[in-house]
């Protein structure tokens, strides 16, 4: 059984963002799976500790937008993200199912400073009035350590992720 490196805080109101059966109320250890000696368009499963397929996402290669859908594991679509063209803070938006329509959007994420040494990203949900003045959620992170904090607000910590090593 794989260890997790911290306790979740409890929130008595969990905000749902795509669908409550994603919500759980004790860490999930999941593994990003790709392909090695593969020309890999954004394509890679995800899967449980057990090796049980949870997610997939597909990249559509070619494409101008970088769109990608997240699929459950039985392929229905469940998220479809692409980044925003014509974007100073490389923003993506995030729709529901395989959708691109305005009416489906759930939420935006965009980088808080063009020039960034470490990833971060700001999450403003759709119903989000603020006009990007307080964001949803925040994410940071890092590409070299392979390694990202999901947080609600400020200080709430929702997720991590890491990189785990194995022999």
């Amino acid at each position: 059984m794989a260890q997790t490196s911290y306790t979740p805080a409890q929130i008595s109101n969990p905000v749902t963002v795509v669908s409550p059966n994603f919500l759980t109320p004790y860490p999930v250890d999941l593994i990003i799976v790709r392909k090695l000696l593969s020309l890999s368009d954004g394509n890679f499963a995800v899967t449980d500790v057990n090796g049980n397929i949870v997610f997939k996402v597909k990249g559509e290669p070619l494409s101008f937008h970088e769109r990608r859908v997240l699929l459950d594991a039985a392929g229905n679509p469940i998220i479809s993200f692409q980044m925003k063209l014509m974007s100073m803070h490389n923003r993506w938006v995030v729709f529901r199912g395989n959708s691109s329509d305005s009416k489906n959007l759930i939420f935006t994420a965009k980088q808080p400073n063009i020039v960034q040494m470490r990833t971060s990203l700001h999450v403003f949900l759709a119903n989000n009035e603020s006009n990007e003045h307080v964001y949803d959620f925040k994410v940071k992170g890092s590409w070299l350590d392979r390694a990202c904090t999901i947080h609600a607000g400020d200080d709430t910590i929702i997720a991590q992720m890491h990189k785990k090593y194995t022999l």
